[in-house]
């Protein structure tokens, strides 16, 4: 059966389409760049969304014998979910604030009662109400006011991330008129609820400015409170967590800067913390008339130190450790819980006010655990949430005082789950120069691992983003089918540290591809797996790890799953219109500098596709993504089937009506996650 593309071109059902060559070049450094498919980046030309939805409908074809999988896997996903529930319930003041989701409903609605246990609720946002006549629907900042009067709230309904603020009345259930379109993520009140603050981007998508505005009155009269012209930095405001302060935040991905205004004097003027030092990261929290920083001045990996608000007078609370990572602190009346790495996990600490520090420690071997939500200040206990790939994400209460900690709720598992059918653990991988690369591993516990099975290895590493060993009930429909799952916490991420994001970013950008690739050895070497069952997946930077990794060992893969791939690397940080290009110039390099065009260079995956056999590919894109641009997939898709020759499909999936994150919906992000298990059991398992 033939087709006709709405561009006008014939696709068979069994043939890709191919998109035609229209070279541009440029000179950089000596050398002529030439690009066959820029002439993709043009949106508003018919050819190209053409193009794109071409390749969709050869996705679908290509999958459509997978389609009764694919709704078995869809079914397994939702069985396993609990679809009428609700989160655990946290304290603020008179009233308890929570999530509860219902069978049918794509998105949650958030509501809060008077008693946790069984107090009537009261709905403080439907965000199905507000997705209802839109195919996509994003929540950005939820911020209930001080007295909790009135909570401030915003949406996207195309995935570009530009947001409309409004402030709903929870008295009466109704919006104020207040509303401001094109807003960022980050708000803020002011004590007496007078004045809301927010961020606002500008043409390359960064947050530069922050507002504020009266409530009541119209957007059009609202005050730039600061902008911040270093294209580097991106502006968050907010509260601390005591809410004694208003506090502006800039950072880049070196140096950070903060500024503070009492809430209770919204139009005064804001005065910076610590003066901007370059390289230098802070962050800021308050308690008892005592600013607590975090701060990497000298300290890598980070230390904690306590300055007077009045007199300025400095003390260390933590110092620097080589093997620990701090990354922030959360105050409370009598307690600090600081939080960061250490030795690849997640950790917590404890300060009591004689300033011992306790360590939080939990059983397993491999897990996460971070601080929930605690919107309290004046408690003794802590909120954290816990889990493993083996232990579905708990909540707990730990008191501070005692150390008793009671489980508040356990996200339920239905049809019969049980831990102790599987296994994690934790391998170590030795890349060239002798470091060695954490691993985390989860299978079933009756899988025979005496031989090799099917594998996916994940895999991330940029921003010093870590890739925590969580647990997934939709995960289980690939563990109960023989597949091994393994996590690759390669360098440039952060879970070994802040030297670990160091020696995996420009200069030894390299570390992030080797490193994977060792990861892959060490598992086949040790018997897990082998390349015929072997695949690999990552999205966004992940994206770009996949890329590269199947240029420099395409042999070493059956399968490939690119999410959202930061592909097309030299392109994009040439472009400084782009969202995020200038800021991440301290992550990848600037290639108009030579030397650090060479970095780029040697790895880029679209200028560095080879004439050779790769595996199977499943690449995804969305068309108002403004992280990730939907032509950095198209062209590196485009250029590989003009290129190369594959072990199996090369199939591009463009979600048209959505950005970084894909399907907004619950039950749509399940049929996405179907349709990537379906490709890859296709690929590495005898179906």
């Amino acid at each position: 059966m033939r087709t006709v593309g709405r561009a006008g071109s014939t696709l068979s059902a069994m043939n890709a389409p191919i998109a035609p060559r229209r070279p541009t070049s440029r000179d950089l450094h000596g050398e002529t760049f030439t690009d066959d498919y820029a002439w993709l980046r043009d949106r508003t030309n018919t050819e190209t969304i053409g193009y794109l939805e071409s390749e969709n409908e050869f996705t679908d074809s290509s999958l459509s014998h997978l389609g009764d999988l694919r709704k078995t896997i869809f079914e397994e996903i939702r069985s396993r979910v609990l679809e009428d529930d609700i989160s655990a319930p946290a304290k603020r003041g008179q009233w308890w604030y929570a999530s509860e989701t219902s069978e049918g409903s794509q998105y949650p609605t958030l509501v809060r009662m008077k008693d946790a246990a069984d107090g009537e609720r009261q709905v403080t946002l439907d965000v199905n109400a507000l997705a209802e006549g839109h195919d996509y629907t994003q929540l950005g900042t939820y911020n209930v006011s001080p007295t909790q009067r009135c909570v401030l709230y915003s949406v996207d309904h195309d995935g570009s991330e530009s947001y409309r603020l409004k402030i709903r009345d929870l008295e009466t259930g109704h919006d104020l008129d207040d509303e401001v379109d094109g807003t960022y993520y980050s708000t803020a009140w002011s004590a007496d609820e007078d004045y809301i603050f927010y961020t606002t981007v500008d043409a390359a998508h960064r947050p530069y400015r922050v507002w504020r505005h009266q409530v009541g009155s119209d957007a059009s009269s609202d005050t730039i409170v600061m902008e911040e012209p270093d294209e580097r930095m991106f502006l968050s405001v907010g509260t601390t967590h005591d809410d004694r302060y208003l506090i502006i935040s800039a950072s880049s991905a070196e140096t950070a800067s903060a500024w503070f205004l009492d809430a209770e004097n919204p139009t005064g003027a804001f005065s910076e913390i610590v003066p901007r030092k370059e390289g230098v990261e802070y962050s800021v929290e308050h308690r008892n008339d005592s600013w607590l920083i975090v701060t990497d001045e000298d300290a890598p990996n980070g230390r904690l130190i306590e300055i007077d608000v009045d007199t300025g007078h400095e003390r260390e609370l933590i110092g620097h450790d080589d093997m620990k990572r701090i990354n922030g602190v959360l105050p409370l009346a009598d307690h600090l819980a600081v939080f960061g790495r250490s030795n690849g996990l997640r950790s917590i600490d404890i300060i009591d006010d004689t300033g011992r520090i306790e360590p939080l420690t939990f059983g397993e071997e491999v897990y996460a655990v971070g601080v929930s939500s605690n919107l309290e200040f004046e408690t003794a206990v802590l909120r954290v949430a816990y889990q493993s790939m083996v232990t579905p994400a708990q909540i707990i209460d730990v008191d501070l005082n005692t150390g008793l900690r009671t489980l508040v709720k356990e996200t339920p598992v239905l049809g019969g789950y049980d831990p102790s059918d599987y296994v994690s653990r934790r391998e170590w991988a030795v890349a060239a120069d002798g470091t060695r690369i954490p691993i985390s591993i989860v299978h079933r516990a009756d899988l025979d691992t005496s031989g090799p099975k099917p594998m996916l290895l994940y895999g991330y590493g940029s921003y010093e983003a870590s890739i925590d060993p969580t647990f997934s009930s939709a995960r289980l429909s690939l563990l109960d089918r023989g597949v091994i799952f393994a996590i690759a916490h390669v360098r440039g991420g952060g879970e070994m540290g802040r030297l670990w994001h160091r020696n995996g970013k420009m200069a030894t950008k390299i570390n992030t591809f080797t490193d994977f690739i060792r990861c892959a050895d060490h598992l086949v070497d040790a018997g897990y797996t082998q390349p015929s069952v072997l695949a690999a997946r990552g999205g966004s930077a992940g994206g770009l790890l996949m890329g590269a990794v199947i240029n420099l060992r395409p042999e070493l893969f059956k399968a490939v799953i690119a999410q959202v791939p930061f592909v097309d690397v030299i392109n994009t940080m040439l472009d400084e219109t782009l969202p995020l290009t200038v800021i991440e110039w301290e992550e990848w390099g600037n290639p108009a500098i030579p030397e650090q065009y060479e970095w780029m260079r040697s790895y880029s995956p679209y200028d560095n596709v080879q004439r050779v056999e790769y595996p199977a590919m499943l690449v995804t894109a969305g068309l108002n993504d403004p992280r990730v641009a939907y032509w950095e997939p198209a062209k590196w898709v485009a250029k590989l089937r003009s290129t190369a020759t594959f072990r199996g499909p090369l199939l591009l999936k463009t979600e048209m009506g959505a950005g970084h994150g894909g399907p907004s919906g619950r039950y749509d992000a399940w049929r996405e996650e179907a349709l990537v298990y379906g490709f890859l059991l296709d690929q590495i398992t005898e179906l």
